[in-house]
């Protein structure tokens, strides 16, 4: 069995952002008082705060929300638990969602939040508690019209659904827009669980159809076996695609003639990781970067794809699930390599689309049904990559710098619009 890991990456992720929104701002010509509202978010918040765990005792942790830019409404994204978590990752994740709101139309500036905590370490108990001191902590600066949290790295509808709640216990009234991600049961949106994943899909479709290819005769590594790339697979595994790899973080499965996504998901299910998958060879997650495939899914964590890895992707799509996962060196090589690249802000903004349509159902307590909000998230998807991939031949750039001016110029034009108070 293999478990090697790729090699450690030192870059910091905020500098990583700063330097692809200075590329895109070179672009555009931007003026230098617009990029420098823009290259640095506009409030940070940091807290620590108590916690009673089972044993009696009491434990400090800390936590943080970060809001990017408010131009263009409250600002959204999502809470991760995490226990390598630090300040300068949630400010260029609250950066990208700023540009992944933008690239999509909706009405949004970015945000992130988290707490320095491994879950796995702690009771269910002790998280609803961490759960709702962070919420109280933090609820100085969230609200339906101010900034609406959601589900990220390690949380999930039931933390949403802590968080709804003790942010309405002290408003004194039931505030369901307060985050999305919830359960449907009080007031979530059909069609939420899976959004990240059938948004990349529906992006993915038109990437392959622009680069001439046919899905149904594509072969695809996907890097992350989680809930996204987990329904990724299933999904394309639907439409014809052959899944030849999956990886998690223990490592992964190969099979030249195509896994299936349902049985890899039950083995999980039963052994806590895809090794050992009796119906495949077992392979690294830096093997499964290299293997002869059509398209390479990244649905982990940042930086797996660094200048050490690039020249040796032999996808000829690469479609970015997680947030950050290839370096800018990285992008580099794989632009001159002729890899089309689909930017994470584009090929992951399925999940805050869907989430904007369950803000909007809150909002107005008119509920859609799963086909509607598909459909919808279908039409803004394809109408985004279309726009990004028009941008990109206009200036013979990559996708990810077509995104990047695209969305950097729509949150300008905001600021600018807006103008300076006082």
């Amino acid at each position: 069995m293999v478990f090697e890991t790729l090699p450690d990456t030192t870059e910091n992720l905020f500098t990583i952002a700063q330097r692809q929104f200075d590329r895109a701002a070179d672009l555009l010509d931007l003026p230098a008082g617009l990029r420098g509202i823009l290259r640095v978010p506009q409030r940070e918040l940091s807290v620590n705060f108590p916690v009673k765990l089972d044993d009696g005792t009491t434990r400090m942790f800390t936590g943080y929300r970060v809001q990017h830019n408010l131009s263009r409404g409250p600002t959204k994204g999502g809470i991760r638990y995490h226990p390598s978590l630090t300040l300068d990752e949630v400010r260029a994740l609250a950066m990208w969602m700023s540009w992944k709101c933008a690239v999509t139309h909706l009405p949004y500036g970015g945000a992130k939040g988290g707490v320095i905590v491994d879950p796995k370490q702690f009771s269910q108990h002790e998280i609803e508690r961490l759960t709702r001191r962070y919420a109280s902590e933090i609820s100085l600066v969230i609200g339906p019209d101010r900034d609406i949290p959601a589900p990220d790295v390690n949380t999930n509808p039931q933390i949403m659904a802590w968080i709804m709640d003790t942010i309405s216990m002290h408003q004194g009234y039931t505030v369901p827009a307060i985050v999305t991600g919830k359960p449907l049961t009080i007031g979530g949106s059909e069609g939420r669980h899976e959004a990240t994943a059938r948004g990349l899909v529906y992006i993915l479709i038109e990437a392959v159809a622009h680069a001439g290819m046919n899905l149904a005769q594509t072969r695809v590594a996907i890097q992350g076996f989680g809930n996204a790339g987990a329904s990724i697979a299933r999904m394309l595994h639907a439409l014809g695609a052959t899944i030849v790899a999956v990886s998690d973080s223990q490592g992964g499965v190969y099979h030249p003639r195509g896994l299936d996504p349902a049985a890899v998901a039950l083995h999980k299910e039963a052994t806590g990781s895809v090794v050992d998958y009796p119906e495949g060879d077992q392979i690294s997650n830096a093997t499964l970067i290299e293997l002869d495939c059509d398209i390479l899914i990244p649905a982990a964590l940042a930086q797996s794809i660094n200048s050490a890895r690039a020249p040796h992707v032999r996808a000829r799509i690469v479609a970015e699930a997680a947030n950050g996962p290839t370096t800018p060196e990285a992008d580099e090589i794989l632009f001159d390599q002729g890899v089309m690249v689909v930017p994470d802000i584009l090929a992951g903004a399925g999940g805050v689309t869907v989430s904007y349509f369950e803000w909007v159902q809150g909002l107005q307590s008119f509920f859609w049904s799963e086909r509607e909000v598909n459909a919808q998230l279908e039409r803004v998807m394809q109408r985004s990559f279309h726009q990004v991939v028009q941008m990109a031949q206009q200036h013979q750039i990559s996708l990810r710098t077509a995104a990047g001016a695209l969305a950097v110029r729509r949150v300008a034009d905001a600021v600018a619009t807006r103008g300076i108070y006082p």
